[in-house]
């Protein structure tokens, strides 16, 4: 399928839809994340939070949610099709994103946040798959980064949205928009996505069979190392958002700029994703993802270095983070489309493996990155170019060594 999807009785989805609707399910998890990080001093002083690390919760609690939940829905997914797991996740994520507006202390929230995060794996594990259920190859590739692309574009406005929600009302409102937007997009979905998943393709939800499953995705070496490696840049990206408030408001003292700073920051990672689609075809995803994945260890290597001997000058911080996550913008699509690329038979649980290992993982790392703050920008810093050699090493490893050569000419 390369130009348009169809469900019975419903108008044809051309590709630039295709491609919006796959951006709007991978965009409820960077709302739910983005849109709160202005409220998040009110949050914890409405519910008695004093510690500014402590209100970081909010986020992890979210992310643990929907890493720990992709393993169920990758299976889940293999087993009945595409459209109607995902479906159920919206359903539970709309439902606690709602209760959240009554919660009554910081514990209940963490735990329905958690809970959200359950329902929104759905939308992560299942939208990696419909998307490998129909392009592979570098057109995965070109296809992912114009989703992340469209993706990245929620960053830019979601924090203004939340800026803007905490002018007019209470932090409560956030979580009546974010449900407002799993309803829309379900409704799209329920209406217009077709089932991409064949009824004989799909696999039994027995034991021996999600175990089975699970082995040809652990045991694929390519496969396997790209997840992790992703995994560790992602913690990168996860320890930026969980400090950003503290770093942007009260390291620089940015005030009501810091949703406009942030959005400049997700605009490069989008520059980067359409750049990353549109010399994906003739590069192809090593070269780029490669070439990425060195120039962010070498960046990271000055920041860290130039951190050390004092607060870097805002200017330079803007210039050595956005030039950073420039080359995260080409490493992301290529890293996720190079781990699905050989397992197309198993693609939900493929996915679900990718999305547990990136978020978890990922989570976990930048929750360490951000609890490591400590006035200054010098421990992200570190953290970025720990997690950037880390990663270089799992390729290193994947490739046995040889970087920059693709496998076949589709990749």
């Amino acid at each position: 399928m390369t130009t348009t999807t169809q469900a019975p009785g419903s108008p044809a989805l051309s590709k630039p839809q295709f491609i919006a609707l796959m951006a709007m399910l991978m965009a409820i998890n960077a709302i739910s994340i983005d849109i709160m990080l202005p409220g998040l001093q009110e949050i914890g002083a409405s519910l008695g939070v004093a510690d500014e690390n402590t209100r970081q919760y909010v986020i992890t609690s979210y992310l643990i949610g929907m890493g720990c939940a992709q393993l169920f829905f990758g299976p889940l997914a293999d087993r009945f099709g595409r459209k109607l797991p995902l479906l159920g996740g919206l359903a539970v994520y709309a439902l606690c994103a709602l209760a959240i507006v009554f919660v009554p202390s910081f514990a209940g929230l963490l735990a329905l946040r958690f809970m959200q995060g359950i329902g929104a794996a759905a939308t992560r594990v299942i939208t990696i798959s419909i998307v490998r259920d129909v392009y592979g190859g570098r057109m995965m590739a070109e296809v992912m980064s114009l989703v992340m692309m469209v993706f990245m574009i929620v960053p830019v406005i979601a924090p203004s949205v939340g800026q803007l929600i905490m002018i007019f009302a209470e932090w409560h409102m956030i979580f009546v928009v974010i449900c407002l937007f799993a309803v829309v997009v379900a409704t799209l979905v329920m209406l217009r996505l077709p089932e991409t998943l064949a009824v004989e393709n799909r696999r039994p939800f027995t034991v021996s069979s999600i175990g089975s499953a699970f082995r040809i995705v652990l045991t694929n070496r390519v496969s396997l190392c790209y997840s992790l490696a992703a995994s560790f840049l992602f913690g990168s990206l996860f320890g930026f958002i969980n400090s950003a408030q503290q770093i942007l408001v009260g390291v620089y003292g940015l005030g009501h700029w810091f949703p406009l700073v942030f959005a400049g920051f997700a605009s490069m990672m989008a520059v980067a994703s359409f750049t990353n689609s549109r010399l994906v075809r003739r590069y192809g995803m090593r070269r780029l993802s490669h070439g990425a994945l060195i120039g962010f260890t070498i960046g990271s290597l000055v920041w860290a270095t130039a951190s050390i001997f004092g607060t870097l000058p805002f200017w330079l911080f803007v210039v050595l983070y956005a030039a950073t996550m420039f080359q995260f913008g080409l490493i992301g699509p290529n890293f996720n489309a190079m781990a699905m690329e050989p397992l197309g038979h198993v693609a939900g649980t493929a996915s679900s493996v990718l999305g547990f290992t990136q978020t978890i993982g990922g989570a976990s790392i930048g929750a360490l990155i951000g609890q490591a703050f400590d006035g200054t920008v010098t421990p992200l810093a570190v953290g970025f170019l720990t997690v950037s050699i880390i990663g270089l090493g799992f390729v290193l490893f994947a490739e046995r060594g040889k970087l920059f050569s693709p496998h076949n000419p589709a990749v």
